[in-house]
């Protein structure tokens, strides 16, 4: 048997704020949550492992609906395993997609980094030009 944890525990271990935990309670978000004898949440370790579960989802931009769905099938036992599976392959596929901009996008900022460090360390313009002024040749040299 787990011990059970306060929903403040368990707001400090996943990051979300007591508020948002019992908003994705009353949301379906989450499972309903067991309650202690002075009524107070007490999460026990699968309730904790769903939660930082949705909060992956989320966080790797899982509409709230498909999250809800899916948080819903797991009460549903394995007759709905093959559907859980294809929902978290589908956005496996989508952060896929969205790792790959990332990445693309990573790659641009890199690049504009070293134009404007190569600007720097030549004392030059966006156009090429020495740069002449004193004050931005300071600036630059500190850079450097």
């Amino acid at each position: 048997m787990s011990t059970a944890v306060t929903i403040a525990e368990v707001a400090g271990r996943t990051g979300l704020s007591k508020d948002t935990l019992r908003w994705y309670e009353a949301e379906g978000l989450i499972p309903s949550v067991h309650r202690d004898a002075s009524g107070h949440r007490a999460y026990d370790d699968a309730a904790i492992r769903v939660i930082e579960l949705v909060v992956r989802l989320r966080r790797t931009g899982m509409p709230v609906r498909e999250t809800k769905d899916f948080v819903a099938m797991t009460r549903q036992g394995a007759a709905t395993h093959g559907r859980r599976l294809a929902l978290l392959q589908e956005h496996r596929e989508r952060v896929r997609a969205q790792l790959a901009q990332l990445e693309g996008d990573l790659h641009a900022i890199e690049g504009k980094i070293d134009h404007y460090a190569g600007l720097i360390a030549e004392g030059r313009d966006c156009d090429a030009s020495p740069v002449t002024d004193p004050a931005i040749r300071a600036q630059q040299r500190s850079l450097g």
